[in-house]
Parts: C-alpha cells; structure tokens; sequence
C-alpha cells in the first residue's frame, strides 16, 4: 500500500477503524418523559334556589343559564377538546445556530486537536482522525440540544394553552352564576 504522510496505508485502515468504532459509541441522550396532561378545568357550579324553584323549573334555569354562558363567552365546558378555532400554535423562529453548525465545530476543533497531538509527521492523518471524531460529537451534542429545546417549547405551549383554558373556565362560570343569580339562587 501507498504512504499517506509517511505513515503506511495499514495504519491508516486502523486509524479508521477505530474511528468508525468510536464513532458507534455516541449515542443521543434518552428522550425525557412527556410532560403529564394538564388537570381538567373545574367548572362546578353550584346554585340553591331562594325562591322554592321547582326541580323543573330548576333544570330549566340551569340549562338556559349554561347556554347563556356558552354564547356570551365561546367556552363549552362539555366540549371533549378544544374547538380548531380555538387551538394556539406557537411557531418559533430560525434556529439561533444553522443546522449542521455542531457537526462541522466540532469537525473542526477534533481537526485541529488530531494534528496537534498527532506528532509532526503524522499530523495530516491526526487531524482527520480528530476531525471525523469531532463531527460525530459534535452532531451528537447538536441532536442533544435540538430535542431539549423541542421539549422546552412543547411544554411552554401546553402550559399557555391551560393557562388560556382556565381562563375562559373561569369566565364561564361568572357568566353561568350572574343568570343563576338573576333567576332567584344562590351561587357558590
């Protein structure tokens, strides 16, 4: 075999085994458990009449006082998810760093460290060495840090959603207990 540097072609076949070896040996980090669910939002409301209702009467008002309050706050608290409409998407900007950027960083910083270990005559097949070590840690530090800021968003948009869900809970049920107060109960 021909001599790369003054280093035989074997040498260099080891040298990219043990690469390629090593490079099997980085692996991503475990995903991190999903975030539990948000708690439903209570919208328990209850109301005692004051004016000896009759049960009829009393379901009546209940029912009117809750459409009432769907129409006046766009909130259905017996809806099973929230309305398309309704839904919030959270769309973040460009990436800070370019796609690939850990990669080719950490291509070069191995480069650089390979031909600097290497000795002198064998700096050139050093620094690939360092440069395909460097890329395959830099990607993996890269893939690391793309699926922590994923999740991050992921559970700051769930958290927006509940907080924006308890609001219109809320409004709810100050709407249902106004009507139910108008029509003679008394609301807790």
């Amino acid at each position: 075999m021909k001599s790369l540097n003054g280093m035989p072609g074997a040498a260099i076949i080891a040298a990219a085994t043990l690469a390629a070896v090593l490079c099997g040996c980085v692996t991503p980090p475990p995903p991190r458990p999903a975030p539990p669910p948000p708690p439903p939002v209570q919208t328990n409301i209850y109301a005692y009449p004051t004016n000896g209702q009759t049960a009829e009467q009393q379901d009546r008002d209940r029912y009117d006082c809750f459409q009432w309050a769907i129409q006046e706050t766009g909130f259905d608290p017996s809806s099973p998810s929230i309305p398309p409409h309704e839904r919030i998407q959270v769309v973040s900007g460009p990436p800070a760093v370019p796609p690939g950027a850990g990669v080719a960083t950490g291509a070069v910083t191995g480069a650089v460290l390979g031909a600097l270990i290497a000795p002198p005559w064998r700096a050139g097949t050093g620094a690939l060495v360092g440069a395909v070590l460097g890329g395959v840690v830099g990607g993996a530090a890269e893939s690391a840090q793309n699926a922590q800021a994923a999740q991050v968003q992921t559970v700051q948009v769930q958290r927006q959603q509940t907080a924006q869900l308890e609001r219109k809970a809320g409004d709810f049920k100050r709407a249902a207990s106004a009507c139910l107060e108008a029509r003679g109960y008394s609301v807790r």
